[in-house]
């Protein structure tokens, strides 16, 4: 029987350890490497990284594409601050889409969360923008243009030619041309520079730069972007507007009850309404009577007396459209004209019960087609009993009738005028506390009077003219017709501002976009055979197809002090005078050819 060998068991097993460590080394199966210990973010990291994100250039187009976008439901979409009436209607019509609205805010677009917190970041990215760019923008004016490289010819436009004047003339004939198209000049250096006389930064050159504005007009149009979005939130916090119907010899004095309707700002306090007031004297309108536009206004004109403050002299004036009265800090604007008929109704007893006028509310522009209701409350009928009265009814300035449009206007003027009504009697419903829109009538409770002969009663009048009401209920008088003027009072403060901005961001953008940043350099140095050779570059800071050509033009002006050199025998040519073209240099030069002459005119990324 086989005996295991005790005693080289410890041998077998270091042998045993080594041939597994060595198959370990040797084996292509894959090793797990340790774990990387990546850094995490902590809240201050992510912060600076959000905060990165949102002062980015690309981050703020995004930020202002939204705004746009967003201002689109508020123009598409009826606003409760622009027109409460127009808001209800449509909840009216559109029931399950107005609770949709509702939920998503777009009945006040310009107050909502969403709205709002675009608005804010992009006034934040903004500043965030700005401040950086401010404090390069201020070094680079503190700065220098730097000395002229080792090598003009390695420049992307270069010319050079050989003058007898002295170089210490060319220099400053040089200076004073730069310094005559703009440019920013350095300090010469007289003693020459670090690589001594001759070197690159010796006196033997002039260095010039232009187009500082490129980068300044940047700036002015963020900052004017920031002023009109200021400008915008004053105009919704602290602006007024409001609507007002005045019939010619009425008048209109600046207070809350006096508005037909009013809305304002958050902040805006009604106790800052201007005291003032205006009487409207005459309205003045004429048409075009022939030709393709007939019917076409050409002037609107509202003369009126009008007194500002409480014991103020009156004063008379017009206002016309786009040619608003101006009162403090209020605006009234001319927006809209029409017509009122003047009516008298007597009741079943012979007693007046109504008199005045009515103004009717156009309906199409071109010919001033109306319609109006009239509300008589205090009645009474042949028997005494209290009862109301409703007129519907269309104005027509010019009248005119076809089976297609029935009866409408055929020119807006008063040429042949016909007052068309309707009549109704019972409850208007104007003593249920509910509010009611004046220029429409509630019928759900009313009846409309019947003629003899069993039809609806209906009745077309001319001015002087009158109509028994069926039923022995009184009578009807169309006396006369009247015009009206509809005005806008408003005060927004941030207008000018807006304004101000506005034109201040139209102009730093085409700053931006066409001034070019580029420099300029004028060496001169005496050559070996005491001629003068004169070596002038330019480098674009942006892609500039001008800028051999601006070059030349120097060049050219330079001539007139620096004039070319008759070329001399056995003497090698001057190089040639075309300023896009290269002559040479080596690799080596190219480092120091470029160093503090900032990106090719191939173009930068800023």
């Amino acid at each position: 029987m086989p005996t295991a060998d005790v005693g080289n068991a410890p041998e077998d097993t270091r042998a045993d350890a080594e041939e597994r460590e060595t198959g370990g080394r040797i084996s292509t199966a894959p090793r797990e490497d340790p774990a990387v210990d990546i850094p995490v973010l902590g809240p201050v990291g992510w912060a600076r990284w959000f905060w990165r994100q949102l002062t980015s250039m690309r981050v703020a187009l995004i930020l202002l594409f939204l705004l746009s976008l967003a201002a689109v439901p508020g123009s598409l979409i009826p606003q409760n601050g622009a027109d409460a009436f127009a808001v209800r209607d449509f909840r009216e019509r559109n029931g399950t889409l107005a609770e949709v609205y509702d939920r998503l805010q777009l009945f006040d677009v310009y107050s909502s969360v969403w709205f709002s917190a675009i608005y804010i970041l992009l006034f934040v990215s903004l500043i965030g923008c700005i401040l950086p760019r401010s404090r390069q923008f201020a070094g680079q004016l503190r700065s220098r243009p730097p000395q002229a490289p080792r090598r003009l010819t390695r420049m992307p436009a270069h010319t050079t030619w050989r003058t007898e004047a002295e170089p210490e003339r060319v220099l400053r004939a040089a200076r004073t041309l730069l310094r005559g198209r703009r440019f920013r000049i350095s300090p010469a250096e007289e003693h020459g520079g670090p690589d001594g006389p001759g070197g690159p930064g010796s006196g033997d050159s002039v260095a010039a730069e232009k187009g500082y504005l490129r980068e300044a007009g940047n700036l002015v149009f963020h900052i004017s972007l920031i002023v009109m979005l200021l400008a915008f939130a004053a105009g919704q916090l602290w602006n007024s507007e409001g609507g007002k119907l005045v019939v010619e010899g009425d008048g209109f004095s600046n207070t809350l009850v006096h508005y037909d309707d009013f809305t304002s700002g958050s902040l805006y306090d009604t106790g800052d309404l201007d005291v003032f007031g205006f009487t409207l004297e005459e309205f003045h309108a004429s048409f075009e009577r022939t030709g393709p536009q007939r019917g076409t206004a050409r002037t609107f004109r509202a003369d009126v007396s009008y007194w500002e403050g409480a014991d103020g002299p009156e004063e008379k004036t017009s206002i016309e459209v786009n040619h608003p009265l101006k009162v403090g800090d209020s605006k009234v604007f001319l927006v809209g004209h029409g017509y009122a008929p003047v009516v008298t109704v007597t009741d079943g007893q012979g007693r007046m019960a109504y008199r005045g006028p009515v103004p009717f509310l156009p309906q199409e522009s071109l010919g001033l087609t109306s319609t109006g209701v009239i509300k008589v409350t205090d009645y009474r009928d042949k028997d005494g009993e209290k009862e109301q009265l409703g007129f519907q009814g269309i104005f027509t300035p010019t009248y005119g009738i076809d089976a297609e449009r029935g009866p409408h206007s055929t020119f807006p003027e008063l040429d042949y005028p016909v007052l068309s009504l309707n009549a109704f009697h019972g409850d208007l419903g104007v003593d249920a506390g509910l509010p009611q829109n004046v220029y429409q009538l509630d019928t759900d409770k009313m009846e409309q009077f019947e003629a003899e002969d069993g039809d609806l009663f209906r009745a077309d009048l001319r001015p002087g003219e009158s109509v028994e009401l069926p039923e022995g209920a009184g009578t009807l008088t169309f006396d006369r017709v009247e015009q009206w003027a509809s005005f806008q009072i408003s005060q927004e403060p941030g207008e000018g501002w807006a304004l101000g901005g506005a034109v201040a961001a139209v102009l730093g953008l085409a700053g931006s976009l066409f001034v070019r940043r580029r420099r300029v350099w004028v060496r001169a140095r005496r050559g070996a055979d005491g001629v003068t050779v004169v070596e002038m570059a330019g480098l674009g800071r942006s892609e500039s197809a001008r800028l051999p050509e601006e070059l030349g033009e120097l060049a050219f002006a330079l001539q007139d002090d620096a004039p070319p050199a008759a070329e001399r025998d056995g003497a090698e040519p001057a190089p040639g005078r075309d300023a896009g073209g290269s002559t040479g240099g080596t690799a080596e030069d190219v480092p120091a050819a470029t160093e503090d002459a900032g990106p090719s005119s191939r173009g930068e990324n800023e």
